[in-house]
């Protein structure tokens, strides 16, 4: 794995680190932060901002290089399908970020491929029937069959549409009415991550094709 991709991974995809590789994280952000200012760093320590546990330091004895590589090796070797890596379709290169849509090596654009976006406000699963994600069309027009690019929430997911149905709101003495997207493509692990984050500011694509 060369050097642009660990930093891909553990950039974007942090949440999949475990809880000591987060402490040996923020051991190496806080250290660099205070270096010069042994004050500042004694205070971090004390409060627990920083670990002086051997274990945690450990994991950076080879560098943060290595240590960024080796985290981003695990995560995998232990949770491929849960990072998407967003590769140019033209030059396969791996994009900037998980939502580029154009490509910084060969400036092949593939924006057309969405096609709508949706803001999330929460999810929820109707026994019998479809997982719920409810929310808002922010741009374009969505239909049954299309895909929800579930990247921007943080799943390496494209599930089907597969029901499109409505809900009356009511708050404060306003009225509107709420999109849901009905699904049967995601893991019961998929729809309590959803279920625990509730809404998203950021809409996110709505494409024709995985």
């Amino acid at each position: 794995m060369d050097k642009e991709t660990a930093n891909y991974i553990r950039n974007y995809f942090s949440n999949l680190m475990t809880d000591d590789e987060k402490l040996a994280l923020k051991y190496q952000m806080y250290t660099y932060k205070t270096e010069g200012n042994p004050k500042m760093r004694k205070m971090m320590v004390d409060r627990g901002w920083i670990s002086e546990q051997p274990d945690i330091k450990e994991y950076l004895k080879d560098g943060y290089e290595e240590f960024e590589l080796n985290v981003a090796q695990r995560i995998m070797q232990e949770t491929p399908e849960k990072v998407f890596l967003n590769n140019c379709p033209k030059c396969n290169k791996l994009a900037r970020t998980p939502y580029a849509r154009q490509c910084r090596h060969c400036g092949n654009n593939w924006h057309d491929l969405t096609v709508a976006q949706f803001k999330l406000e929460t999810s929820f699963q109707i026994t019998g029937r479809y997982f719920f994600l409810l929310g808002q069309i922010t741009k374009g027009e969505i239909k049954q069959g299309q895909l929800m690019d579930l990247t921007m929430l943080g799943l390496n997911k494209k599930p089907k549409i597969e029901a499109i149905e409505f809900a009356l709101k009511r708050q404060d003495g306003k009225v509107w009415e709420d999109i849901g997207l009905g699904t049967n493509e995601l893991t019961e692990e998929d729809k309590k991550y959803l279920k625990n984050m509730g809404s998203f500011t950021t809409p996110f694509d709505i494409i024709n094709e995985r």
